[in-house]
Order: structure tokens, then sequence, then C-alpha cells
């Protein structure tokens, strides 16, 4: 570590007194990415599991009077995880912490934030329920799957974008990105990708999808020309990844000289690898909201954004009382 570096570091720690940041094991490595940003180490914790399958928690150092944050992502094992964020942010509130904030870059359940039909779950909303009663005093998160589940709390709730550094991205890994076509694989992310076209300056399309049953689509139509032109499609989670590949097919059928795949949250259950490994695509691109090592390594397509930085600066706006909607449309340097 350099002079400079050290001099950087001690500034952020005279500036940002009385501050705690504490990782779940859903993704220990985003939160060290957070604290190397901030410039201190994770606080001390200690996460295991009983053999009938509980967890326990233990926090190893002392919380009182601390402006707490906690990183954990819905990931693998998400009912664990989201257990383990509850006891969690219940430990450090009955340990006498000033303030407890959620950083949950992937919120669980946020693809069940409507009734849908007869005698459906809102599950978003009984998350949210239980993340206020745990005692959680503001969620900091990352494209949520809807807008509105930012309602469902009487919290404050900050909802970041992964748009700044999405088109970051193409702008320094697709030369010919001014010929290219911003493409929603569904209705509901017309306003996503019109926004991010918009930056950019080039055309839109969307595809309309329906659905016999969850994670199947019967019929996919174009809205929008692609012909001689490089398909970006972009979404804000990919699961199966069933609906993405069906999309880059029938978007090289339209005429699209080359198709990439954007996604913030890149969930990848089930035949999810081996659709990319088969598919249409020239790079799949997911961020780290979710830990994508073991996936990269089984898919040469996959490409992982960086997003640390964009939670990190959250953190330190939010600690020090300053606005983060510079994040909106902005990465930090």
């Amino acid at each position: 570590m350099n002079t400079n570096q050290k001099v950087c570091e001690c500034e952020i720690k005279e500036k940002m007194p009385n501050i705690k940041v504490f990782g779940g094991s859903s993704h220990t490595d985003l939160t060290q990415k957070i604290c190397d940003r901030l410039g201190f180490e994770p606080g001390k914790v200690i996460t295991k599991k009983f053999s009938n399958g509980e967890c326990s928690v233990e926090i190893g150092e002392s919380v009182r009077g601390e402006d707490v944050y906690i990183v954990q992502t819905g990931s693998n094992e998400v009912n664990d995880m989201l257990m383990e964020l509850l006891i969690m942010i219940n430990a450090c509130k009955i340990a006498s912490a000033i303030r407890v904030t959620a950083v949950i870059p992937c919120f669980p359940y946020a693809r069940q934030d409507k009734k849908d039909k007869s005698r459906a779950p809102i599950s978003a909303k009984l998350v949210a329920n239980m993340l206020s009663t745990a005692g959680a005093d503001h969620i900091i998160t990352m494209d949520l799957h809807a807008s509105q589940i930012q309602g469902f709390f009487d919290i404050p709730v900050d909802n970041l974008y992964a748009e700044p550094a999405v088109l970051k991205w193409v702008k320094d890994n697709i030369p010919e990105w001014r010929n290219c076509c911003i493409v929603s694989p569904d209705a509901g992310g017309a306003k996503r990708v019109t926004s991010i076209a918009d930056r950019l300056n080039v055309d839109f399309a969307l595809i309309h999808k329906e659905r016999k049953k969850a994670n199947e689509v019967s019929s996919m139509v174009l809205v929008g020309d692609v012909k001689d032109k490089i398909a970006i499609l972009v979404d804000d989670m990919a699961d199966t990844c069933g609906t993405s590949c069906h999309a880059a097919e029938k978007l090289l059928e339209a005429g699209a000289v080359k198709v990439f795949a954007i996604c913030t949250h890149g969930i990848l259950s089930g035949p999810a690898i081996s659709r990319i490994n088969n598919s249409m695509f020239e790079t799949f691109v997911v961020t780290n909201t979710i830990p994508q090592e073991e996936r990269m390594k089984s898919a040469s397509k996959i490409c992982c954004l960086d997003i640390s930085m964009i939670l990190a600066e959250a953190i330190r706006r939010t600690h020090n009382g300053e606005s983060v909607s510079y994040l909106f449309s902005n990465v930090p340097l």
C-alpha cells in the first residue's frame, strides 16, 4: 500500500466515525470490496448453523452508539440468508446500535410484489414487514424488480441503479455501440430500456411474451426494428434464462448482427448455465449483486460487472447525511 493510499484511508476514517459494516455469509467478497473502498475492515461476526438448521449469529464487537450497515444479498439458499439478515439486524438493534441499515443488493422475493391471481401472497410486502419488525431503520438495495416495493416500507428505502455501470460497460466494450438497439425482454422493462436508449441516443425495442406458467414462455413477438444492428438485451434479473435465450434467437431471426445480454441480478438457477453456454449471445453480462465466481468458471460467456463502488458510496453518503441522487446517473470514480 502506497503513502497516498494510506493518507486517503486515514482521511476517510476521520470523516466517518461511529460506523460499522458487517457482512452476512451470502456474499463475503462484496462486503470486503465495499469495506476496502471505504477504507476499513468489515466488523467481526460469526455466522453458523446448528445441527437442526437454525441460524446462529454472534456479533464480535461493540456496536453501542454506532451507525451499523449489514450487507446481505438474496443469493442461493435465499430463505437462510434472509433469516440470517433478520437475526443480525435484531442482534445489533438490541445491542444499542444507533441506526441499523440493511444493504440488500438483490432483494429477496421481489418478484412476488402483487396479487396476480386468487389467493396469491404478496411476499415482498411480508419481507418488508419482517425487516422493519427486526429493527431495520433504512434499506439500501439495487434495481428492485418493481419500484413500488419501496412503498411497502414505512422506513427510508434507497433503490440504486446499475444503469450508470451498464452504460460505461457498453461504451468501453462494444466499439459499434452507436449502431445498437436496446431491447427489453418484456413490457415491464420498457421504462428501463428507454432510459438507457435515451442516454446512448440509440433506438429501442421490446419483446411481448406470453407465459403458460412460471419460468415457461409460450410465445414471443418483437416490437421494433433490429435489422443490421447490435441488439443489447437488458433486464433486471436472469433466473433460468429461458426467456433471454429464446429472445436472442428471435432477435437474430429479425436481422440483428450480434446479441448481448445485460442483467443486474444474475440468479442463474437450474439449467441457466447450460442454456447460456449453448446460446447465441456474444457476452452475458451480470453484476456482482450475487456471487458469480463459480458460474463464470462454468460459462465463458458470463462477464461480471463490479458494483461495489456504488454501494460503498451510498453507505458513505448515507452515513454523512449527503444526497445519494448523484449515484442514479454516475459511477463513482
